[in-house]
């Protein structure tokens, strides 16, 4: 007797992969399960990612789904980049292949192009409408990224028009207190150009200390509402693609009306906090406030004063207040050790690049110095101080939010750690200072990078919300982004809760769902800006390593996939894969887990260190592939 197999209806989002293929990702009401149903390719042509679609979905014998009978129903993309190519003499556009996997008729409406051009055109009536041809030498990636996340580099008109307004808004006293007398120092990149904060310490005449954390206020200028919010709302956060930055606000106010920089006045928030000789923050006061830079320091030229008490030219102004900043910074130091948690600051990989044809030249790993620790702690405990002064008051805000991890997702670190030569010893539960002794014992050892990736992986990400709770990684009963409102929106929503506050405003709605409708859009536009960064880091990760195939490196275990292993390169903090069909003693499969690679003779498991060799590259793709050296 003949089964048929199981096949129902159902609505979902395509997912394209650049091989040809694709699936429809569906999320069955009621269940947090998905379900991914493959799209052959010939399903596939008429459709681009993020499509949404309604479909026939099959189940094999093997529990596996296809889908079928496509039909669309929804198109968020618009606009599309790809590369001119004929077809039996007529032009097509060849998108990008992780957005569509056919060759698109293109309509140039008569502007000249030849093959090989690169362009971004609209998508309508089953065509690609040219928009604009990208000029030679172009960096077509930098292009294809912004344009496959659906990124903006321009303003329009209106909103470049009320830039003009705000230009001639003056930076005013008015009832606001006068902090220009305080010395007061901003701590960046020497290339930063967006200032957000500004910090200040002073004695309090009693063993306390004085910290003040003064923050941009361009709430005072972008009306909620208008055109400029409208795009900085829709933009959510600036997106930083190495080699390249995309402004929430047009650079006109992010990098200089709005910008702390020394010697102009400057509106702004500013959160004081007294911290007794223990290191705990004893009472907040926040207010607005006008205030003057009397330095813009480098976080070199700090770590140097903390480090070997060396005095730039720029620091003297603000010499005596130095020591303050130290002591102020420990004391912090001493509360967070007390509760647990994790430092924020950590290794990155940053890309150098040629100063003369601006084409990236290598790649370093960056170790956070006593620097960015003393900064990270201020501005962590300016965050925590306003989310306990917002619940504290009934006003509802964007809170930041972490779960505690899944036992599952404890037992996968421990092993993670026993394979790299760690004994965690977490139990099924980890607590926030079982955390911090483990971010103890990981500190400084070759492994750290690969630890501390599968660390924040297994931590989770964090989200904004409208519903106050903890945020496990820095052990903080609430917190919530202050500090950047120039570069995050979230932080600017924030900024305006507080001065409705301040102003008096009191009808707040508990747990406001318009305020929790924000924090979705948020969450979402945040996930696109990460996926953006992370594509630009892995192409230019493929362009950097072209230049050292067939070169051997050690590098260690930091996840494992049916299709082969990920592996973090020591040094360099460059991740790349190695094929499970490159593996010797094959075939192998994942384990339930996917924490170990497994054939009959031969277990790799997350955390071993590997000799691998750079086998090949794919900079479209933004993959680097090894292979294992015996």
């Amino acid at each position: 007797m003949e089964t048929t197999a199981p096949s129902r209806t159902v609505t979902g989002r395509i997912d394209v992969h650049p091989r040809g293929f694709g699936f429809l990702v569906v999320h069955p009401s009621g269940s947090d399960e998905v379900l991914s149903a493959f799209i052959p390719p010939p399903e596939l042509n008429p459709y681009l990612a993020d499509d949404v679609v309604s479909a026939t979905v099959t189940a094999s014998a093997d529990g596996r789904w296809s889908a079928s009978g496509l039909s669309l129903l929804k198109r968020p993309r618009q606009e599309v980049y790809g590369e001119v190519v004929l077809r039996k003499g007529a032009v097509h556009l060849r998108i990008d292949r992780d957005v569509a996997n056919g060759d698109w008729p293109l309509e140039t409406a008569g502007v000249e192009v030849q093959p090989n051009d690169a362009v971004v055109a609209r998508i309508a009536e089953g065509k690609a409408w040219l928009l604009r041809k990208l000029e030679p030498g172009a960096d077509r990636s930098l292009e294809r990224i912004i344009v496959r996340h659906g990124l903006r580099r321009d303003f329009d008109a209106e909103v470049l028009a009320e830039v003009q307004h705000v230009l001639a808004m003056p930076h005013a006293l008015g009832g606001r207190r006068d902090l220009r007398q305080v010395p007061t120092v901003t701590v960046d990149a020497p290339s930063t150009r967006v200032i957000d904060d500004a910090i200040s310490v002073l004695p309090a005449g009693d063993g306390a200390l004085r910290l003040f954390v003064s923050i941009a206020d361009p709430a005072e200028f972008v009306t909620e509402g208008s055109a400029l919010d409208r795009t900085a709302r829709e933009r959510a956060t600036s997106v930083y693609l190495a080699g390249a930055m995309l402004p929430m606000l047009p650079e006109e106010l992010s990098a200089n009306w709005l910008s702390l920089v020394p010697g102009e006045d400057r509106l702004c928030l500013t959160v004081e906090l007294r911290i007794d000789p223990e290191g705990r923050v004893t009472a907040a006061d926040v207010y607005e406030s006008l205030i003057r830079s009397w330095a813009k320091l480098s976080y070199t030229e700090v770590a140097d004063y903390l480090d070997k008490g060396e005095v730039s030219e720029p620091m003297a102004a603000v010499r005596e207040a130095m020591p303050w900043f130290r002591a102020a910074a420990a004391r912090l130091a001493v509360s967070r050790a007390g509760r647990g948690g994790i430092e924020m600051s950590r290794d990155e990989a940053r890309f150098t690049f040629d100063e003369e044809t601006g084409e990236v030249s290598g790649i370093e790993a960056v170790r956070p110095t006593t620097a960015h620790t003393l900064v990270e702690r201020f501005m962590v405990a300016a965050n925590e101080a306003i989310a306990g002064w917002l619940i504290d008051r009934g006003v509802p805000s964007l809170f930041r939010v972490q779960d505690e991890p899944e036992p599952q997702q404890v037992a996968d670190l421990a092993a993670f750690a026993q394979h790299s030569g760690f004994a965690a010893g977490f139990g099924r539960r980890l607590t926030p200072l079982a955390l911090s002794a483990f971010d103890r014992q990981i500190a400084d050892c070759t492994a750290e990078p690969a630890l501390r990736s599968v660390l924040r992986r297994s931590l989770g990400p964090s989200r904004y919300t409208v519903v106050p709770a903890m945020h496990f990684g820095l052990a903080a009963r609430a917190y919530l982004h202050f500090t950047s409102p120039i570069r995050r929106y979230a932080d600017l929503s924030v900024h305006r809760a507080l001065k409705q506050y301040l102003r008096g405003r009191r009808d707040f709605v508990h747990e406001d769902p318009s305020v929790e409708q924000l924090a979705v859009h948020l969450n979402e536009r945040s996930r696109t800006a990460s996926r953006a960064e992370k594509d630009r880091h892995r192409v230019l990760e493929a362009r950097v390593m072209a230049g050292h195939v067939g070169r051997e490196f050690t590098g260690r275990i930091t996840r494992v996939r049916p299709s082969g292993l990920l592996i973090q390169l020591d040094g360099m903090l460059v991740e790349a894969s190695l094929p499970a069909d490159a593996l010797p003693n094959g075939p192998y499969q994942p384990d339930p887990r996917e924490t170990s690679l497994v054939s009959a003779s031969r277990t790799f498991t997350i955390g071993m260190p590997l000799r691998v060799r750079v086998a090949s590259t794919d900079e479209q793709h933004g993959r680097v592939e090894l292979a294992l050296v015996e």
